[in-house]
């Protein structure tokens, strides 16, 4: 039997006397180490790669030595071969002198191992050295870190075990595999085996080869295999004085015998050499490896004196009476202990008395389990080893704060990393005398690790109060590293985000960002030379990239994403640097309410900076945490949906646009339910929140965010159309009927009657209710009149006055539009009154009032397109204007009339300029489309129209390939050599379009053929070329090879293409009409923005307008702005009252939301699971402890039993056992009997709750039945 790491320091061990050797660390250059192998790489590559080989042998050359004898290499000092069989059963190798016969020589045997085979040279195979036993651990140590490069660790762990005989279960050993490797990925942690392919350490690197294989993480797996050198097969091929770059190793598990193969997934190996070979070399290897582990774990992980040390945890799988010992050991120094139950042997034997008190730990528990877990071995014991065993068992027990004992199940095979986390917090406990480094290296693993559920249990308990400044470090390591759950946690648990996330520290988790596509887009957007900014670019200088981050160009890139008609969200500062951008209160408050409201204005800022940072690197998890942190919401959401679609669209990966989107519109569906939840509670305050200009988001709203990100779902919900027709209608009510606003514009004298109801008189209306019911009230209670206050209510009550209801007539966007309807009516009809009955050389009135109304026309184009209210800029506020569609159709109109205008002043293009203004006309007319969009029924189908006009552009392409196909060869057959260009099209193109409609040619066959119908040599003009004829006069083309043309061009033109234009039709209505109300309420802002902004009066009167906007201009009057109605600024006592009524109203929806998810089928079941799990475990526990107790006293009954014959046996009996301690031992197991059969109970009961509550859904109760099954 042999293990892992069975044993401890040899007695025998030889210490060098009368001298302390010292060896220098040193770095001197040296000849050169590599030998001589073919290479593929590139010369350049090949010299660095050998450079670095010749430094390490130098450096290995120099510090680490082997001893050997000075006379004979190959026979010991005492007269025998290391392989000689005749040398005697006692010989010992102390019996000769080592100051004598033994000197110091540089070590040869070092280098990188090959496992393939291959003679390539390459520096990515597993390095190797052979040392001596007395090798210094410092020593070992810089060369690992230094030499090999390797980076400090974490965490080591020191996995110890059977090595021989050694079998793992499925479940176990895919839990020890995951979990081992979760550790090491995510602590950096060093993996310290026996490096042999055998027994737990060939699992280890199993384990390493899934993880390599696997590919999910940059981070090298650190493997070191710490094997004696004596028992390493086929190791001649190690040595070479001059190192082995590579060391070509064969790994030969047939003819090894008793020797032992390296493992080929171990990264590095250290072979430590004690002179012995075979059976006897094993073990060897144990004071150095333990002499390695004390010394790193006495390493600081910082630079001060106070930094937390190098953890060391060890694991343990089977193991024998070595394993035991190294567990003792490893205990005894404070090292925690990670023991795996069902492994076999030792680990269980271990396991099983764990929960045990120390004087039910008998000689004879030990060897009972020992003869069950150890099987045949159980023979070769000795009693006094078993003796041993249990005081040593005993010891280990006693530390339980050390000992961590780890059952696999098979429906969980990763917790593996919590049983390790969880020993290395005992450790933290231990070997800190101060509690704030315990729990701060915890709260690191547990971030790191990622398991929030052993921080909420282990460190934030109820215990203690959290101050904010001890948790913004780890607040900051869990943004970084994107653990969404513990940023929710230290949220909870007391980080404060105005006092955490300052400028410097926003800074730099924009530094800090993951490659994502706005990290792309700030590094290009840097200023850099052509050659820096093409290696910032690449991913190699990335990291240098993003130092130069700075909060300048988020805000710059944030302000392209949202839109230029924003502002920056962080402003400049004096010094030049950006700073968190706070804006200015225009209106005075009191001194009382100033610093209350600058700490609300710092925690809205904060929460608005960290849910940017997630939003932008398109986090979904992280942003929905950061979303509750901000007090303006509704912006939050609706700007995020904006600057994840602007990314999307820019994107040119394939599958990240698809995730923006959906976070996009995730986070539209949250802007929409809090806003419906607002318009519920309180319909004016939330149409407040539409126009309320948003201080965080650049100074806009929540209106012209939805409608830039282009939120078709939010504008169209009840509370944003109600407001917008309200805008609409202006001072006007919106019960008014069309009618009667109509005849109020012809007969404004009704507007001082009753006929025409204004807002204002229903809000005074509804003023003068509630003083009634005050009124009504206040009487009730005081049972007195009221009469001054009736009489006061009258006074205060202020009707407008006839000039503000004339105003709010005509001003009111509705009038606005209904009066330029009529005047582009009359326009249009004047228009075609001159083109067919007044269209003269001279042009008459009627003609030249037509040129004044077309001038009014251009006028007000003109003004729309400098009318810049957004500070655009002319560049683009004209790329805004084009890209609306009737603007276009405007512009093509008026430049169309002005080019027929300018032909027909002239006297030979009199003509062409009457059909350039006809086909004009057409354009104005269509123009009059626009119109229509406003109508509830009409406004849809022409959308629905527009996408058909797309679908039929595509449609006619297809189509003319099939024309143009039968037209050419049609009129190649039927005509000879005609080169009117004229003829040639008719019928090439023409006749076979006029075809599909019906028009079917004569000329395809002979039947209605006439000579005097055509031109023979086509000299006639206004007659097509006669085809060739033959000797009858007849044409001489097949006939039936042109019929069957036309067959079949009319069989995939009139019933191919054509159904399928009716497909496309039919299919673009239906996709639309669902949206077409959605779609109509959107594009209805746009008109009603328009004609709010647009002057009163209809053209041509619109003229006086522009004159005095022009006037205005020229002497630079300040007028007010225009949309007061589409922006508002709410400032102080009532912006806050706003803000803090959202914040509740967001409260409310996240908790129907909550509560709506968790009564669904899905949430009731996962619920019941868990709660079934829970009790499973509980009772798994209890029935395992019930065991134990059983055992001990089905012991102590039988040795009542053996020694009940004997009285010198009773006496010992009785003297050990009294009867306190049976009462207390028969008590213990009946509170345990009756523990068990009580939450047997409640696990039954909830069952059976959990089985009713299933049926109640609909859903069979047998898929919870094998949960609660307790084996």
């Amino acid at each position: 039997m042999s293990d892992a790491q069975g044993g401890t320091k040899k007695n025998g061990r030889k210490k060098e006397k009368n001298k302390d050797v010292s060896i220098p660390l040193n770095d001197t250059p040296g000849p050169s180490a590599t030998s001589q192998e073919s290479r593929r790489s590139s010369p350049s590559a090949s010299n660095l790669q050998d450079q670095r080989n010749q430094k390490i042998s130098t450096w290995i050359k120099n510090n680490i030595t082997k001893k050997e004898c000075c006379s004979n290499k190959e026979v010991c000092c005492s007269g025998y071969s290391e392989l000689d069989s005749s040398k005697p059963e006692d010989f010992k190798m102390h019996t000769f002198n080592e100051d004598k016969h033994v000197h110091e020589v540089s070590t040869d045997a070092f280098g990188n191992i090959d496992f393939s085979g291959s003679s390539q040279k390459s520096s990515k195979g597993s390095k190797y050295v052979r040392v001596f036993t007395d090798t210094k651990p410092e020593v070992l140590y810089e060369l690992l870190t230094k030499q090999w490069k390797l980076p400090r660790p974490n965490v080591v762990i020191s996995v110890t075990g059977g090595a021989n005989n050694f079998y793992l279960k499925s479940n176990l050993k895919k839990a020890f595999h995951r979990g081992l490797i979760k550790v090491a990925q995510t602590t950096g942690a060093w993996i310290i085996t026996g490096g042999t392919n055998a027994g737990v350490m060939m699992h280890v690197g199993q384990a390493v080869r899934d993880c390599a294989l696997n590919n999910t993480t940059k981070r090298k797996i650190v493997a070191i295999g710490v094997a004696p050198w004596g028992v390493i097969h086929n190791k001649d091929k190690l040595v070479n004085e001059n190192g082995c770059f590579p060391a070509n190793y064969a790994i030969d598990t047939q003819g090894q015998g008793d020797l032992a193969c390296l493992d080929n997934n171990h990264s590095h190996f250290l072979l430590v050499d004690d002179g012995t070979s075979d059976k006897d070399a094993y073990g060897a290897e144990i004071p150095l490896r333990t002499e390695l582990e004390q010394y790193i774990s006495d390493q600081a992980l910082g630079t001060k004196a106070t930094a937390i040390k190098t953890l060391v945890v060890c694991v343990v799988l089977d193991g024998g009476g070595g394993t035991l010992k190294t567990i003792y050991n490893a205990i005894e120094k404070g090292t925690p202990c990670v023991i795996l139950q069902g492994s076999g042997r030792i680990a269980d034997v271990i396991a099983q008395v764990s929960g045990l008190p120390t004087n039910s730990i008998t000689t004879t528990l030990i060897k009972e389990l020992t003869k069950k877990y150890f099987g045949e071995e159980y023979k070769n014991f000795k009693d006094h080893e078993i003796e041993a065993w249990k005081n040593m068992i005993q010891k280990i027990v006693e530390k339980s704060d050390l000992l961590t004992i780890f059952r696999a199940r098979k429906d969980d095979q990763g917790v593996l990393d919590v049983a390790i986390l969880d020993a290395l917090f005992k450790a933290f406990k231990t070997a800190e005398p101060q509690e704030d480094n315990s729990w701060k290296k915890h709260l690191e693993l547990a971030i790191a690790w990622n398991r929030v559920d052993s921080a909420e249990t282990k460190i934030f308990t109820e215990e203690r109060m959290w101050k904010s400044s001890d948790l913004h470090r780890f607040m900051r390591l869990a943004l970084v590293c994107n653990k969404p759950d513990f940023v929710s946690l230290l949220l909870e648990n007391g980080v404060c985000l105005e006092d955490f996330l300052h400028n410097k520290t926003l800074r730099e988790l924009y530094k800090n960002l993951p490659n994502c596509f706005f990290l792309y887009k700030l590094v290009k957007k840097m200023k850099f030379t052509s050659s820096t900014r093409r290696k910032a670019l690449d991913m190699k200088g990335l990291d240098q990239a993003r130092k130069e981050i700075s909060l300048k160009h988020v805000s710059n890139e944030v302000r392209h994403l949202l839109g230029k008609f924003t502002k920056p969200i962080y402003s400049s500062s004096e010094d030049g640097d950006y700073t968190v951008r706070i804006p200015s209160e225009n209106k005075p408050e009191t001194q009382r309410d100033d610093e209350a409201k600058r700490e609300d204005e710092a925690k809205r800022i904060a929460g608005r900076d960290l849910f940017l940072w997630a939003v932008v690197q398109n986090n979904k998890e992280l942003s929905k945490i950061a979303w509750d942190q901000c007090g303006d919401c509704i912006s939050a959401a609706l700007a995020a949906s904006k600057i994840l679609k602007k990314m999307a669209e820019e994107s040119i990966d394939a599958d990240e646009p698809q995730e923006m989107l959906e976070l996009a519109s995730h986070f539209e569906d949250h802007a929409i339910g809090v806003f419906s939840n607002c318009y519920k509670n309180d319909e004016e305050r939330a149409q407040k929140l539409l126009v309320r200009i948003s201080s965080l988001w650049g100074e806009t709203t929540c209106l012209r965010l939805a409608l830039e990100a282009d939120n078709k779902k939010f504008v169209a919900e009840l509370g944003v159309q109600d407001l917008l027709t309200q805008i609409w209608c202006g001072e006007l009510s919106v019960n008014n009927p069309v009618w009667r606003v109509l005849l109020c514009m012809v007969f404004f004298p009704l507007i001082y009657t009753t006929f025409l109801v204004f807002r204002r008189d229903e809000d005074l209306q509804r003023e003068i209710e509630q003083k009634e019911e005050i009124k009504m009230t206040v009487e009730e209670e005081t049972h007195s009149t009221l009469n001054n206050n009736s009489d006061f209510s009258k006074q205060s009550v202020k009707y407008p006055n006839c000039w503000s209801r004339l105003e709010g007539l005509y001003c009111a966007p509705q009038v606005k539009f209904y009066g330029n309807i009529v005047s582009y009516f009359a326009f249009l009809f004047l228009f075609a009154y001159v083109l067919m009955v007044d269209f003269q050389r001279t042009p008459s009135i009627a003609e030249l009032v037509l040129y004044i109304w077309l001038f009014t026309l251009v006028c007000e184009e003109i003004r729309q397109l400098f009318y810049d209210p957004d500070h655009f800029g002319f560049c683009e506020k004209a790329k805004v204007y084009i890209q609306e569609l009737w603007n276009i159709l405007d512009v093509i109109s008026i430049l169309g009339f002005c080019l027929g205008l300018a032909f027909r002043l002239t006297t030979k293009l009199f003509y062409p300029g009457k059909i350039i203004l006809c086909i004009d006309y057409v354009v104005f007319c269509l123009r009059l489309m626009a119109i229509f969009t406003i109508n509830r029924t009409l406004g849809p189908k022409i959308i629905i129209v527009r996408k058909m006009m797309r679908d039929l552009f595509f449609f006619m392409f297809l189509l003319s390939i099939w024309v143009v196909a039968y037209g050419v060869a049609k009129q190649g057959i039927l005509i000879d050599n005609d080169n009117r260009l004229d003829w040639i099209m008719r019928g090439a193109v023409y006749e076979p379009y006029l075809t599909i409609f019906g028009s079917f040619p004569d000329n395809v066959d002979n039947a209605k053929f006439d000579i005097n119908s055509c031109s023979m040599n086509g000299t006639d003009p206004l007659k097509p070329k006669c085809p060739e004829l033959n000797k009858n006069q007849m044409p001489e083309f097949p006939e039936w090879l042109t019929i069957i043309m036309l067959c079949v061009y009319l069989l995939f033109a009139n019933i191919l293409l054509i159904n399928l234009l009716i497909a496309i039709f039919n299919y673009t209505f239906e996709e639309v009409h669902d949206n077409t109300d959605r779609i109509w309420k959107f594009q209805r802002y746009q008109l009603i923005k328009e004609y709010y902004s647009r002057p009163a009066p209809p053209p041509p009167f619109i003229i006086l307008s522009h004159l005095c906007l022009f006037i205005r201009k020229l002497v630079q009057w300040n007028s007010s702005a225009i949309e007061t109605e589409f922006t508002k600024d709410f400032r102080g006592i009532e912006e806050e009252e706003l803000l803090s009524w959202e914040a509740l109203m967001r409260d409310t929806y996240m908790l129907s939301e909550w509560q709506a998810k968790s009564q669904s089928m899905e949430g009731r079941i996962q619920d019941s699971s868990q709660k079934v799990t829970t009790l499973t475990e509980r009772l798994e526990k209890l029935e395992e402890q019930s065991n134990k107790a059983l055992e001990c006293i089905k012991e102590s009954m039988e040795d009542i039993k053996k020694s009940q014959g004997d009285p010198a046996k009773e006496t010992v009996r009785v003297a050990t056992l009294s009867e306190q301690q049976k009462m207390e031992e028969k008590t213990q197991f009946q509170a345990l009997l009756n523990r068990m059969e009580k939450l047997e109970g409640q696990v039954t009961s909830a069952l059976q709750r959990i089985e009713d509550s299933l049926k109640s859904l609909g859903t069979p109760a047998k898929e919870t039945q094998p949960q609660s099954t307790v084996e």
